[in-house]
């Protein structure tokens, strides 16, 4: 991995040397000008625009300086993407899932809608540490020994080995934020017991 990523880095650094001369030129700057706009020899500056000479920050602020452009129009680095999650609702086991997160792997995100109904709880276990957080409704958590309800509010944190299973009280739809992953940071717990044969 380390050698892509510096396979990648000297791509990019070659780069820069051309889009120095271009940006220059384009402001019909010459290197004379330039050295004493940003007091790096004319030297330097040539050897940069020709890629014999490795570019530095020292080196670029000044030339962007001078030249009245972003750093990052002089190494070429991508524009910042647009930010909003606009992933589809997902249908799965009667339950919607948003997901809030759109790269693959690590921690996953989501909103879910679990609808009224009436279910036995089925335990099950797999790597990785869940945390839940309850937005409207109640939300039945059954972790080992535990079964316990969330209000709206509240959270839960677990790790998925342990024999686990939330869904729905059958009270009416809740609607909780999931976090997923093989690591997650872990949030403090606010569920309290709940009674097996009486009021909560």
């Amino acid at each position: 991995m380390s050698g892509e990523n510096g396979d990648d880095t000297d791509e990019v650094l070659a780069e820069v040397g051309p889009r120095l001369r271009r940006i220059r030129k384009e402001r019909g700057a010459t290197l004379a000008g330039l050295s004493e706009a940003t007091g790096i020899s004319v030297s330097t500056l040539s050897r940069l625009e020709s890629g014999l000479r490795r570019p530095s920050l020292e080196l670029l602020l000044p030339i962007a300086r001078a030249h009245e452009v972003a750093l990052d129009e002089l190494v070429g680095a991508q524009p910042v993407r647009d930010p909003r999650v606009r992933a589809a609702p997902i249908c799965k086991h009667g339950r919607t899932h948003w997901p809030l997160t759109r790269q693959p792997g690590g921690l996953q995100a989501f909103k879910v809608l679990e609808p009224q109904r009436d279910e036995e709880p089925e335990p099950r276990t797999h790597e990785g540490y869940e945390w839940l957080y309850v937005l409207s409704g109640r939300l039945r958590l059954v972790l080992g020994e535990h079964d316990v309800v969330l209000s709206a509010g509240e959270a839960a944190e677990f790790d998925t080995r342990v024999p686990h299973w939330f869904g729905s009280t059958g009270e009416g739809p809740a609607e909780f934020l999931s976090l997923f992953g093989p690591q997650g940071e872990r949030m403090h717990v606010r569920a309290r017991p709940r009674k097996r044969g009486g009021d909560d």
